[in-house]
C-alpha cells in the first residue's frame, strides 16, 4: 500500500482530487489507511459515497444521477 500511497500523494500534491475509502466499510484497509496517514486522500468516504462524490467533483452543479 505503501507505493500506492506515495503516488496518490504526488498527485494530490500537484492539484488532483483524491478519494479514499473508510475504514469502515473496506473489506481489507491497508492502502487507504496508508493513503490516509500520508494525508494523500483530500475525501475519506464510505464506499457507497465515492460515486456520487466522483458526480458531484466532475459537474458540481448535478448532485447525484439519482436526484428526482
Amino acid at each position: 500500500g505503501a507505493d500506492g500511497a506515495r503516488e496518490l500523494k504526488s498527485l494530490r500534491d500537484l492539484g488532483v482530487r483524491t478519494i479514499a475509502q473508510d475504514e469502515k466499510t473496506s473489506v481489507v484497509f491497508g492502502m487507504p489507511r496508508e493513503a490516509i496517514e500520508r494525508g494523500a486522500a483530500e475525501f475519506i468516504l464510505p464506499i457507497d459515497k465515492i460515486g456520487e462524490k466522483l458526480i458531484q467533483l466532475c459537474d458540481p452543479k448535478q448532485k447525484s444521477r439519482r436526484a428526482a
